[in-house]
């Protein structure tokens, strides 16, 4: 008989949302004459249809492999070199940030590059000679759920969260912006503009963080999957702004939510030639390396039509049509963010970022509040407790939905007013 990863079995639950999907299902196969009416306010997914520039790229792409003579097979595990140059010059040079080709890896998404890159780090608990880790909370499940699966923490605590990591909270009073942290950490996770809270990291944050990072040896993992919704230029929309950055922190982008490629799946990596980690023996080796020849063995790369289609969204047509889809998608936050003041709560987020974070009614719990959305006005929001303890007492509203749903969902809210009166 096989053995399993024991580490698995340390998950304190099912992932947040299927645990979501699964109350909404049982919701709606109880009250089937509600089912039309539920409004899915929840997990972050892209309603609109993609930009036409890489509906045409893939078209084109898949023509081509139609033909003998223009027939694509096996392509590099990194992605093709158009594509990179692509990405390089329009997300990075263009900024004035020296971020090369060869240092992006073309992937399926950021959230895969995210689990996957825990692979090239060591495993266990900082005394078997792994990392020490650190994480927001608010935090986006899959930071605490990957290393959970790889061994680098300990059990499950009551009430939330896991022995061995490191937890630095995000609170109104902080704007959910964690300071770093002041124990020793290895490694830690930061995402800005963040999931869940939509909160920003000013250029004066992300420095103290690329500065503790440089002085403390540590590797910082970006997950900027979400900068194309900063509208403040002053705002850092790439950790690589920060001098020093490059030498410290690898950092993930996708093209799900700016280019809508949730179904196509597509994303990328930055690793730096210059960023290094330590052996057990105290060598010194470039990530970039290891990075490579992680993909070089376990990826075959993105399908040719896909490559095809990010290239196209760096086209002027591409950018443009990019821009309109994130234009509407900030509406519908501005449009539910003023629906829940509205009903006197409190809200952050929903201007810099796709998410709006609310604090629940008085009485009121995570979970309680999306029992109530869910069954008096069928709404669907995620609940704060499924992303860590500090979102307990809050829950996220996504604006990836079509305009006529969000000005619903927006009038919906008003049930939980109702029921506090």
């Amino acid at each position: 008989m096989a053995f399993i990863n024991d580490h698995y079995l340390k998950l304190a639950a099912g992932y947040l949302f299927p645990e979501i999907a699964r109350r909404v299902t049982a919701f709606a196969d109880a009250n089937p004459s509600l089912k039309g009416r539920i409004i899915r306010c929840g997990i972050g997914d892209v309603t609109e249809p993609l930009p036409p520039a890489a509906i045409a790229a893939m078209h084109a792409g898949v023509d081509e492999l139609a033909s003998r003579e223009t027939f694509r097979g096996y392509g590099p595990a990194t992605g093709y070199d158009f594509v990179r140059e692509a990405i390089a010059q329009g997300d990075f040079r263009e900024r004035g940030i020296a971020i090369e080709a060869d240092e992006i890896f073309l992937s399926d998404g950021s959230k895969p590059d995210a689990s996957a890159f825990i692979e090239i780090l060591a495993a266990g608990s900082p005394a078997e000679g792994g990392n020490r880790i650190a994480v927001c909370d608010p935090v986006y499940p899959v930071y605490v759920d990957n290393n959970v699966m790889a061994g680098n923490t300990g059990a499950a605590l009551a009430g939330g969260g896991y022995e061995g990591l490191v937890y630095l909270p995000g609170t109104p009073e902080n704007g959910f912006v964690p300071e770093p942290p002041a124990q020793p950490v290895d490694v830690a996770y930061l995402c800005y503009p963040n999931n869940p809270t939509g909160a920003v990291i000013t250029r004066a944050q992300l420095t103290r963080w690329v500065e503790w990072a440089l002085a403390n040896d540590a590797l910082i993992c970006y997950d900027a999957a979400y900068e194309a919704y900063v509208r403040d230029p002053s705002l850092p929309r790439s950790i690589y702004e920060i001098p020093g950055a490059d030498r410290c922190a690898v950092e993930f982008r996708s093209f799900s939510k700016n280019g809508g490629f949730t179904g196509v799946r597509a994303g990328y990596t930055v690793v730096p030639k210059a960023v290094e980690g330590r052996t057990s023996s105290g060598e010194r080796v470039p990530l970039h390396r290891l990075w490579m020849r992680r993909w070089a063995t376990c990826s075959n790369g993105v399908s040719w039509p896909v490559q095809r289609a990010v290239a196209a969204l760096y086209s002027p047509e591409g950018r443009a049509q990019m821009a309109e889809l994130i234009n509407f998608y900030m509406e519908n936050a501005a449009i539910l963010r003023q629906a829940c003041a509205a009903q006197g709560l409190r809200v952050w987020g929903g201007e810099h970022a796709p998410y709006v974070w609310v604090a629940c009614p008085e009485g009121l719990g995570s979970w309680e509040t999306f029992d109530t959305l869910l069954t008096r006005a069928q709404l669907v929001v995620t609940p704060g407790a499924g992303f860590g303890r500090h979102g307990e007492g809050f829950f996220r509203i996504s604006a990836f939905n079509s305009r006529a749903n969000v000005i619903e969902a927006g009038k919906r809210l008003s049930t939980l007013s109702a029921v506090l009166a």
